[in-house]
Formats: structure tokens, C-alpha cells, sequence
């Protein structure tokens, strides 16, 4: 059985998440799918391991544990200080996985591509600002490009809406796409001020110690944007309308309480045009999520109204996407 080469880059929660998968997993893929993964590389921000041959995960996540870096693995493997872009070029993988925060990905994910190399990713800005060009030239190259983990963690909103609804028009998606300001506007609820309810949620660890991409709306920006790239075609985040929670008072959650309501933050998604913003929904609406649960709305000609719900956040659940995707980009290549 031929090994499927992956390069992994982002070694932190995720990437770790990630490797436990595919090595708990091992026998489930090769019995399922006739898959078995050789993890060549691994990148953190201290360096990248390369061992063409295989590296040992159980020993990789033993060192990240232990040393909380890789480049502290000296006895057995070399560290390589190549930056990303050397590393797609020298590392003979047939699949990257990107699970960085790297904002400037898009130009490694190209260059990955042109090197004849799948990419998986959950990081959004590369496609929230670049999707046009990166599924261009994974077409022009019949390379699979997959993101599922970019929305909702492993809930495969963006495998519905790639693959799923093939003869449906989307006329509008609804969702609720960020787990932490969902917990903050719960706590505000329950009569917490927006600074209250931030503390602890960054007590518990479900906010960032720079909570501002997800109180701020930019998080699920981005995965709005990308949802409107399946549903409608390409756009940008900078042509998003977007505006976060940090002005929600208690007293606007009372008020709608009240009314049988409560406050959400809601992606709008419509052809040409994308809002975030806090809104009232009814209680007894799919998007009155709790928890770190999303949900989306999808209204289609045909189908009418269909909801999909589930985990939009947690390690297992974006290891899920993750992993899925690299099976489906080995599947696709063993195809090809």
C-alpha cells in the first residue's frame, strides 16, 4: 500500500489535534479507505522537522508536549529554519495541510499548487481575500483545494455547499459562525456587562488573550465571505459589512428577552452582499445557539429552507474537517 506524503504546518493546538487523528486512526483509514499517511514534515514557529521517511507522531507530540517547541527535537531529526515557501518547494509531500494563523498564506498555498502539491487548510484569510486566484490555479493544475474546517469546524457546511446542492439556488444564508461571542452574549444575558462576560470567557479559555477578531466581527467575516464565495461567487472580505458585539448592553439583552428573543451574532449572506451584525432572533430559532454550537440557515429554490447545526469550534471537531479534507485530497490524487 502506497504511503500518501502529508507536510503539516501549525503545530499548536490544532496541528497537534490534527496528528492525534491520523495517528489513533491509522487502521481505520487503511481498513476503510485503502489510505495510509507518512507525516514527512512538521512545521512550528521554532523550525521545521523533515524526515522524507516518516516522522514518529506519538514522539513529535511527546517533544511539543515536553519542550513546547519543535526545534527542541534535536537527538533524532534536524530542525530546518526554512520559511514556509522553501518548505512547499523542498519537501516532497503530495498534500500540505495549513492549520496556521499565517494571514500571508495564500502565496505558500500557491506555490504549493504550482509545485503539483494539494493544500488543506482551516486558516480563512488566504481565502477570504484571495479565493478567486487560489481556486484558479488549483483548477488550471486539477489539484484538490479544501477547506472545510475554515467554517464551523468539522460541520460540513462547505461540503454542502460545494458538492451538495448541485442543482439548488442559493437565495441566502443565515448563520450564526463565531462560539465566542455566542458565550459572551449568553453571559450578558445573564446580566454580565460586555467586559465581564469577556473576562471569563478568556478565564475558561474560549477567548483569545486578543479577543478582537471575534468580538469585533472579523471572525465570522471571514467565514461569511467564504460561504458567499460557494453560494454566489467570489468576493472579498474588504467588500464585507461587518460590526461585532463590543457595543451590546445588557440592557438591549433584557429588552429582548423580553420580546421572546434573544441577541445573536448573524451572518447575513446574500448575492453581492455580506453583513455581520448583532441581531434579535427568536428563541425558538436554529440560530439561538448556545454553547459552541453554530448553525446556518441555507434557502434554496428547491429545498426551501434547510439547517445545518453543529460544533463550530473545539480541537476534535476542526481536526474532523481537517482530516476529512486530507482523505478526500488522497482520494482525489490517487484518482488523478
Amino acid at each position: 500500500m502506497k504511503g500518501i506524503r502529508l507536510s503539516l504546518f501549525g503545530f499548536g493546538n490544532v496541528g497537534k489535534a490534527t496528528a492525534e487523528v491520523l495517528l489513533e486512526k491509522e487502521a481505520f483509514f487503511r481498513e476503510r479507505y485503502g489510505l495510509k499517511f507518512r507525516v514527512v514534515s512538521i512545521a512550528d514557529t521554532s523550525g521545521v522537522v523533515w524526515l522524507p521517511e516518516g516522522i514518529d507522531l506519538k514522539e513529535a507530540l511527546m517533544v511539543k508536549e515536553t519542550f513546547g517547541k519543535l526545534s527542541a527535537w534535536t537527538n533524532d531529526y534536524e530542525v530546518y529554519s526554512f520559511t514556509p515557501e522553501e518548505a512547499v518547494k523542498e519537501i516532497d509531500a503530495e498534500v500540505v495541510i495549513d492549520v496556521t494563523n499565517d494571514r500571508n498564506a495564500h502565496e505558500w498555498h500557491l506555490a504549493a499548487l504550482k509545485d503539483g502539491k494539494a493544500v488543506v487548510t482551516s486558516n480563512k484569510p488566504p481565502l477570504a481575500f484571495h479565493y478567486s486566484e487560489l481556486m484558479e490555479e488549483a483548477e488550471r493544475r486539477n489539484l484538490p483545494y479544501l477547506f472545510e474546517a475554515t467554517v464551523m469546524a468539522g460541520t460540513p457546511i462547505i461540503t454542502l455547499l460545494r458538492d451538495g446542492l448541485k442543482g439548488d439556488t442559493v437565495e441566502r444564508i443565515e448563520a450564526v459562525l463565531n462560539a465566542t461571542t455566542t458565550f459572551i452574549l449568553s453571559q450578558m444575558e445573564r446580566g454580565l456587562e460586555f467586559e465581564e462576560a469577556l473576562r471569563k470567557a478568556q478565564g475558561l479559555g474560549i477567548a483569545e488573550r486578543d479577543p478582537g477578531g471575534d468580538v469585533l466581527g472579523i471572525d465570522a467575516g471571514y467565514k461569511a465571505t467564504i460561504l458567499h464565495c460557494l453560494a454566489f461567487g467570489p468576493i472579498t472580505f474588504d467588500e464585507a459589512e461587518v460590526r461585532g458585539i463590543v457595543e451590546v448592553t445588557p440592557g438591549e439583552m433584557e429588552r429582548a428577552k423580553g420580546k421572546g428573543k434573544t441577541v445573536r451574532l448573524i451572518a447575513r449572506v446574500e448575492n453581492g452582499k455580506v453583513t455581520v451584525e448583532p441581531r434579535e432572533v427568536p428563541l425558538n430559532s436554529p440560530l439561538a445557539v448556545e454553547s459552541h454550537e453554530n448553525a446556518a440557515m441555507i434557502r434554496t429554490d428547491l429545498l426551501g429552507e434547510l439547517v445545518i447545526r453543529g460544533a463550530g469550534a473545539g480541537l476534535k471537531e476542526t481536526a474532523s474537517g481537517v482530516v476529512s479534507d486530507v482523505i478526500k485530497a488522497a482520494l482525489g490524487l490517487r484518482r488523478n
